[in-house]
């Protein structure tokens, strides 16, 4: 669909990299291991294993701009439906 895709996480990228083979996943993820993005947006987050992580959300960006936010999102595997159908409607 001409578009990019990109996962964020709060993790280091060493943690990202060893992730994203594990799970052959085919985009890159990106690290927000300072929180700069999550804090900038106020993304919501949770606490597990004392770490903070963010949420689960997707954002559309075009040329910079958020578009669409959906949130919450579930179960886990649940939004690429929401994102191809939006993306969809958005080429007509």
């Amino acid at each position: 669909m001409g578009v990019d895709v990109f996962g964020m996480s709060t993790q280091t990228s060493e943690y990202q990299q060893e992730l994203a083979e594990r799970l052959q996943l085919p985009f890159l993820i990106l690290s927000d291991h300072q929180r700069q993005f999550q804090q900038a947006l106020q993304l919501p987050t949770f606490e597990s294993e004392h770490q903070t992580l963010l949420k689960r959300l997707t954002l559309i960006v075009k040329d910079g701009v958020i578009e669409s936010v959906h949130y919450p999102i579930f179960p886990s595997n649940a939004d690429a439906k929401w994102a191809m159908a939006y993306l969809k409607s958005r080429l007509k």
